[in-house]
């Protein structure tokens, strides 16, 4: 049986459908599809491990010359030069993973206004949620 797929969304979909495991996102896409796509025990919501998850993969995708770090050309404009200031508490211009994913818990906080420790496509589609999906795309 041949299967087409006729645009890369598609494709990203199926190689996530059969992988099971954290999803770089291309383009920008609304809070349901991502929601769809980072929700691993599919319950409608991501919370913060399934997020953590997929910014830990983006971070180890981004590492390309495997010091342990992503500097400004790594990040490719996922932290502004603010941003990137305060996510670096040690000041070497650099983060790490530690501070990589303390930055994405931020985003994180930030888009659950209600508190409840999990985000909806609504949560998601607002200013902070689509903060943190530059993060982890």
């Amino acid at each position: 049986m041949t299967l087409r797929l006729s645009n890369s969304f598609a494709a990203l979909v199926l190689a996530t459908a059969t992988l099971a495991a954290p999803v770089a996102f291309a383009k920008p896409m609304s809070g349901a599809q991502a929601v769809k796509m980072i929700d691993t025990d599919n319950d409608g919501t991501v919370d913060m491990k399934e997020i953590e998850a997929t910014a830990s993969a983006t971070f180890d995708r981004l590492e390309k010359d495997s010091d342990g770090t992503l500097d400004k050309k790594e990040l490719k404009g996922r932290l502004s030069v603010a941003g990137l200031k305060q996510a670096d508490p040690d000041m070497d211009g650099t983060v790490d993973k530690k501070e990589y994913l303390a930055a994405v818990a931020d985003r994180f906080k930030a888009a659950d206004p209600d508190g409840d420790g999990t985000l909806d496509a609504k949560e998601l589609k607002s200013p902070a949620g689509k903060a943190l999906l530059t993060l982890i795309k």
